[in-house]
């Protein structure tokens, strides 16, 4: 039975290892941005906003003092936003006195339409394509220029990749990264390309010229293959997902082994189940496509 959980980054340092999307097992963790300099003139909602950000995948609970020296605030200040927080269920403070991430917060975002709604909408696809494969399958949509993967299938005896839900990397190195930007608005596409591009293994992509012809590849393919971008031993085959008007809104891939790769069979599994999901979410493909 596949069991639910994904990765999937923030360039600036490559950072340690939690999960890929184009890699596996002993992947670098999600990169993550760096907590917020302080500044005394930061709006409220600023402040209450890096009390927030100083949460992430690596450090999921925090005491009053990291959270005040994650965040550049005062302790005062701190203490003060992290009680109205808490007060509001954004935060939870345990037994001992640390703080997490409250189920409000988790309340709020199944509201978003790129998350838990597509999720939804998305998974009886994503099983199909893991029956088929037993590999990792995931589902990624573009934020900036990082993808943020909404859900992860896996079994136990495919490929170890330390995925979750919710992670972050750069569009460049993985699989779903690549069909999202080959997508994506042609300037905003330039821009990307000219960097920087981190590198997280020797076969990461880091130079512009390259990047923009794998995404014209992938543009005349329907499918985007990254290999070994973030660890050495793994490959993603990805393709884009259409909402209703035909835009891209997610895509779909599957990691693989790259010893084992099968990429002629595995393109055609992965584009059928993008193409589903985007017919369930109301995308009708042209005449003769």
């Amino acid at each position: 039975m596949p069991m639910t959980a994904d990765t999937v980054p923030s360039p600036t340092p490559p950072p340690p290892p939690p999960s890929s999307p184009s890699s596996l097992s002993s992947a670098p963790s999600s990169p993550s941005s760096a907590p917020p300099s302080p500044s005394s003139a930061r709006s409220a909602p600023g402040r209450l906003l890096a009390v927030l950000a100083a949460f992430d995948h690596g450090h999921p609970a925090l005491c009053l003092t990291d959270i005040s020296r994650r965040s550049g605030l005062t302790l005062t200040t701190t203490h003060r936003l992290v009680a109205a927080l808490t007060e509001w269920g954004a935060l939870e403070r345990d037994g001992s006195g640390v703080y997490h991430v409250g189920l409000r917060l988790w309340e709020i975002a199944a509201l978003a339409p790129r998350g838990l709604a597509l999720r939804q909408i998305a998974l009886s696809y994503l099983e199909d394509l893991y029956e088929a494969t037993h590999e990792n399958v995931q589902l990624a949509v573009r934020d900036g220029g990082e993808v943020v993967y909404i859900e992860w299938l896996s079994g136990r005896s495919a490929v170890g990749v330390h995925i979750r839900v919710g992670a972050r990397w750069p569009l460049h190195a993985t699989g779903v990264g690549l069909a999202l930007l080959a997508h994506s608005d042609p300037a905003f596409q330039e821009e990307y390309c000219a960097g920087p591009l981190t590198a997280f293994t020797q076969y990461t992509i880091t130079d512009g010229a390259r990047l923009r012809r794998v995404l014209a590849e992938v543009r005349r393919t329907g499918a985007a293959v990254s290999s070994r971008q973030v660890t050495d031993d793994a490959l993603s085959v990805a393709a884009a997902v259409r909402g209703r008007d035909s835009t891209v809104v997610a895509a779909v891939s599957v990691v693989v082994p790259k010893v084992d790769a099968q990429v002629p069979a595995l393109i055609p599994a992965v584009r059928l189940a993008a193409r589903g999901i985007s017919r369930a979410l109301g995308w009708q493909p042209a005449t003769g496509s």
